[in-house]
């Protein structure tokens, strides 16, 4: 488990060609859900011990970022977040597609233990920075996934807003901000890189 890590509020269908990849409907405002703290864990050079029992799993690389001081109505981004990492949102998939037909909540596709691995921080970018860097996420050597904050639905500010104005934001919560198209299986001994640009931030193996 990671230290000092409060609530884990998620981003679903953040980027439009993920949402259409999995045949979601684009949403019109911020889908959030949480995974509990204990998901968190992380992603240097760890081994990821994931269930063996449950179906397809799947990865969702992310943007994560760090809450440093409780939220006050005005307040921008970069004001609230201090640091960021990259993260893996694994999901059983098999899971998740059944609660979703069923309307049941996500928390057993979305919230068991080490579903939320997590690189070391890295300082919050200025805007301009983070609109010009992409983030990738490689499997086995190979780039999967590639994401960037303008290819977002909604931005950082109105995920920020949005948390803040229905459920609470303060220290030491993460927020998962959504995943770029590429999402797909993982399976024992399947090991994973997060770069931010060309900077390698963490790594993992599957278990």
């Amino acid at each position: 488990m990671c230290a000092d890590v409060n609530n884990i509020y998620c981003v679903g269908r953040n980027y439009k060609q993920h949402a259409e990849e999995l045949g979601n409907k684009v949403p019109v405002e911020p889908l959030i859900f949480l995974k509990p703290s204990h998901a968190a864990v992380p992603l240097d050079k760890a081994i990821i011990q994931l269930p063996k029992d449950a179906g397809l799993i799947h990865y969702e690389g992310e943007i994560v970022l760090r809450v440093a001081r409780d939220y006050v109505p005005g307040m921008s981004v970069q004001e609230l977040v201090d640091v960021m990492a990259l993260g893996l949102d694994f999901t059983l998939r098999d899971v998740h597609n059944d609660l979703q037909k069923k309307g049941l909540p996500w928390t057993p596709a979305k919230g068991f233990k080490n579903a939320a691995p997590l690189t070391p921080y890295i300082a919050f970018p200025e805007t301009e920075e983070l609109e010009a860097t992409d983030y990738t996420v490689r499997k086995n050597g190979v780039e999967v996934q590639r994401g960037n904050v303008k290819n977002m639905i909604f931005s950082l500010q109105k995920i920020v807003e949005f948390i803040a104005a229905r459920y609470g934001l303060g220290k030491d919560d993460l927020i998962f901000t959504g995943t770029p198209a590429g999402v797909g299986p993982v399976a024992s001994g399947d090991s994973f890189e997060l770069f931010w640009g060309g900077t390698l931030l963490g790594t993992c193996l599957i278990g």
